[in-house]
């Protein structure tokens, strides 16, 4: 009985150690359909968050392919394409600069940042000048950095705005409340009548910005809530919140959309399980007027 039991132990081990590796280094396409009838015609995004530095290929080969083949309008960006942490003594951002940088040569790339980015924006007496270096090297790739900032494709009548949250909102256990007036404290007023997109790193406040007026919020940070368990969703996101409401996929209240990436990579704890790396393809359906 005993032999049964390490066997069937061994082959449940190597069967979770194969599952964690295909996630960690593996990606799948995830599509969400947004109608509305500010913008006619459609328009479409590749939706990237949460690289940390991970590349899929050289140079992330794979996953550029993967965006050619589709060829998006043009890409969103979340943040956290690095982590705020020094490896072999310095941030190590070159990676998610390539990509960013590559994607810019063929479309319009709208970048916003994540906490990681944030952190090192934050405290310069241990990371020096690394943000500012790294994002003058991303608006000299042509990348649009919209830093509590917006940028309107009139052709198409969107307006995208990056929203970049202090760190307090992203504290581990107690979630900070927040106004949603505060979104609009940082980035000033939604427009009502361009489709209004949100980079916003941070899910948990989608209820704010839907207040504030976003159409579309986009979103990553949770990981996918890191393991996945059918029926269940996420196990538990960076703020350590067990089975986090919002994980992964698309969401709505009154009227107004989030998608929410599980991202492209890990940090610290390089685990992912039920749950592949994230590519999204979000595509706008305009209504006929």
């Amino acid at each position: 009985m005993v032999i049964y039991f390490l066997i069937f132990f061994i082959i449940f081990v190597a069967a979770c150690a194969l599952i964690i590796y295909h996630d960690v280094h593996c990606f799948v396409v995830r599509s969400y359909d947004i109608e509305t009838d500010k913008i006619v015609g459609d328009y479409s995004f590749a939706f990237l968050s949460d690289l940390h530095g991970y590349s899929f290929g050289k140079d992330n080969s794979k996953l550029l392919d993967e965006i050619y083949k589709i060829s998006p309008d043009a890409v969103l960006c979340a943040g956290d394409m690095l982590t705020g942490h020094k490896i072999g003594g310095e941030i190590q951002y070159q990676t998610g600069l390539k990509l960013l940088s590559a994607l810019a040569t063929r479309y319009p790339v709208y970048m916003s940042n994540g906490n990681h980015e944030h952190k090192i924006k934050d405290y310069k007496r241990c990371f020096g000048d690394v943000y500012d270096v790294y994002k003058q090297k991303l608006i000299d790739s042509g990348i649009i950095f919209l830093e509590n900032d917006s940028f309107s494709i009139d052709s198409k009548n969107i307006r995208i705005t990056g929203l970049d949250l202090e760190l307090d909102y992203f504290q581990k256990v107690i979630k900070k409340e927040m106004n949603y007036e505060h979104v609009k404290e940082l980035v000033g007023d939604s427009s009502p009548d361009e489709f209004q997109i949100l980079i916003a790193h941070n899910p948990q406040y989608f209820d704010n910005y839907a207040k504030w007026g976003a159409n579309l919020t986009v979103s990553g940070h949770v990981h996918g809530g890191i393991v996945r368990i059918p029926f269940l969703g996420g196990v538990i996101s960076p703020s350590i919140a067990l089975f986090p409401k919002y994980d992964g996929g698309k969401f709505e209240i009154d009227g107004k959309y989030m998608v929410l990436s599980r991202g492209l990579g890990t940090h610290s704890i390089h685990v992912r399980m039920f749950n592949p790396c994230e590519l999204d393809i979000i595509r706008i359906h305009g209504k006929e007027n």
